[in-house]
């Protein structure tokens, strides 16, 4: 079926109804509803048979609704109406929501419902709930509404009478509800209008005498002082006093001053710079492990004979800094006598790659961006050149860019299969490094390699199986992906053959020295990347300032245009999916 998606942006959740749909073997195309764009000339061009939305801030046109079948999907249950529902979920801590698909009509998120699924809201921030809980269930609501649409015997039921407590018309959550007061919020409520504004819009603040937009929030249960007073930094971020307690927030927004661009998250103490006044550093070590309640973006810990390595950065992005310090605790776990580490979150971003925002505030750029590829290319040789045990990258969520490559250097890849994959980096105007000319190459092969780095299209988790980015795909919710890959690594420990494919491996590497070094691979990415850097003219400058202030493009992007199907290779045998169903818990009732 020829389908077109309308989207205010190319985010997460539409590159996976995205994915997924091709998948199925549905002709797609994209169109982002801009703010100068005729959607109803554009959709007349396409002719779809359906138009979906997944993600979509505006109303469709009536010209448009009333001529094809708009599917909508809303990030609330049926009955649920406005702009914020999962803020307002998060905001009056409900543990329950769901997703609806209904279809477009005169009134926003009114129409006839074509399917509705519920979903758990664990305590987690809102961006994290949307990419996973809230992705999922949104992508079985759609699957569903596409193939009852197909059908032609469906009919959509109204809306009349759904409304709750919970699920009803509300209006913007507006600063005015978001604010925290230091002296009489408790560490509970602090942290649920953090995670209620993350990552848009942030709680906006006043800190050290200027307004900030306060990004991520996470429970500290030792630190104490006076409300509102800022009493360690921590990998970057600080720790801020509650009345009871004390949070640590990663990230800081500057707010925009009339006629400014527009400002971008950073790491807080970054972001702060000389107004920070001297405080204690409270770095962890990564060894014991820490068994109190408290933030670490890194954490280590063993189950007999299996190493944990977890990270978990905002957004995804490494910084040089980010990436250092995950190359020095890596080296610690491999000190560790495990014969199998699992490397990667437990159940969000897996890597996107280098840190655009930091590199985007650097004074030099070019030289930060020249610091945070390498710095990242040494974390993929370590990986690569580990020949002691047998390492695997988990991919609990989304991966694109270098963060994708990263995955690859190790000896398996396990995915969820609520993640997507962008293996690529021609849009941000890169040739990439990481090692991708040997990784990408070695498991899909040449030709797959340069489809996927030319289409810049997302992948799904079944998708990446089929083409052999991946080795396994774990079925199973958010929640569930760490302990499901705890079992499956304790298994692979534990098999005989782990010890001559860790023999195998050494000898390898060694036959690989031997005719094609990896430091020749490294040499001719890095080259490339060099004179991209140095150019000022160069693409990628502008292409990472627009992408960092969130600038709009001017119309859709060429590569989405076009009406695809997914290429890819033969079907995944039933042993190479593995876990509990996709939505486990979708039984019962639930951003």
């Amino acid at each position: 079926m020829h389908i077109l998606i309308l989207a205010s942006a190319f985010n997460s959740l539409t590159q996976r109804v995205h994915a997924e749909l091709r998948d199925r073997g549905h002709a797609v195309a994209v169109e982002l509803a801009l703010p100068d764009s005729r959607l109803a000339e554009t959709v007349r061009r396409h002719a779809p048979r359906l138009v979906v939305a997944p993600m979509l801030k505006t109303a469709i046109p009536e010209e448009v609704w009333t001529a094809h079948t708009c599917l909508v999907v809303h990030p609330g249950p049926v009955g649920d109406r406005g702009p914020s529902s999962l803020d307002w979920a998060i905001h009056e801590g409900v543990d329950q929501w769901g997703v609806t698909v209904l279809q477009a009509d005169g009134e926003m998120d009114a129409g006839d419902v074509w399917a509705s699924v519920p979903c758990r809201v664990p305590p987690v921030s809102k961006s994290e709930l949307y990419r996973g809980e809230i992705a999922d269930a949104a992508l079985e609501a759609v699957l569903l509404a596409v193939e009852r649409f197909a059908g032609g015997t469906y009919v959509p039921r109204e809306q009349d009478g759904a409304q709750t407590a919970e699920a009803r018309p509300r209006p913007y959550l507006d600063q005015s509800v978001r604010r925290i007061d230091w002296a009489e919020d408790s560490t509970h409520d602090v942290l649920r209008k953090l995670r209620a504004a993350d990552s848009q819009p942030g709680v906006l603040d006043v800190l050290l005498g200027r307004e900030w937009y306060l990004h991520g929030g996470h429970p500290e249960r030792v630190l104490r002082g006076r409300p509102g007073e800022l009493l360690a930094t921590r990998a970057g971020a600080v720790c801020r006093a509650t009345k009871d307690g004390a949070v640590w927030i990663p990230e800081l927004r500057p707010r925009r001053v009339p006629g400014q661009p527009p400002t971008y998250k950073l790491p807080a103490v970054r972001a702060l710079g000389d107004l920070l006044p001297p405080l204690p550093d409270q770095a962890l070590p990564l060894l014991p492990e820490v068994r109190h309640r408290t933030w670490a973006d890194i954490r280590y810990r063993e189950d007999g004979n299996v190493g944990f390595l977890s990270f978990s950065f905002p957004g995804g992005a490494m910084s040089t800094e980010q990436c250092r310090r995950l190359l020095d605790a890596y080296r610690e776990a491999c000190e560790r006598p495990t014969s199998v580490l699992v490397l990667g979150s437990e159940r969000d971003f897996f890597s996107n790659g280098i840190h655009l925002g930091v590199i985007e505030a650097a004074d030099d750029p070019a030289a930060e961006s020249w610091a945070n590829i390498n710095a990242i290319d040494d974390l993929v040789e370590a990986v690569l050149t580990t020949t002691d045990r047998l390492v695997v990258a988990a991919v609990a969520g989304n991966a694109a860019a270098g963060g994708v490559m990263l995955a690859l250097a190790a000896d398996e890849v396990w995915c969820r299969s609520g993640a997507v994959l962008n293996p690529h980096y021609r849009l941000m105007g890169l040739y990439g490094s990481e090692y991708w000319t040997h990784t990408l190459p070695r498991r899909v092969g040449a030709a797959t390699a340069e489809r996927l780095l030319d289409e810049a299209l997302p992948v799904s988790s079944a998708s990446a199986l089929r083409l052999g980015l991946v080795d396994r795909v774990v079925d199973c919710s958010p929640d569930e992906f760490a302990r499901e890959v705890g079992g499956l690594a304790a298994r692979l420990a534990s098999l005989p053959a782990t010890a001559s494919r860790i023999t195998a491996k050494k000898t390898e590497l060694d036959r690989l020295e031997s005719v094609t070094p990896l430091a020749g691979f490294r040499e001719h990415e890095l080259a490339r990347m060099r004179r991209t850097f140095d150019d000022p003219d160069a693409p990628y400058h502008s292409l990472r300032r627009a992408f960092v202030h969130k600038e709009r493009p001017a119309c859709t992007p060429p590569h989405l245009g076009p009406a695809q199907v997914a290429q890819t290779g033969p079907t995944p045998s039933a042993a190479d999916v593995t876990g509990t169903a996709l939505h486990g818990i979708s039984s019962r009732p639930n951003g």
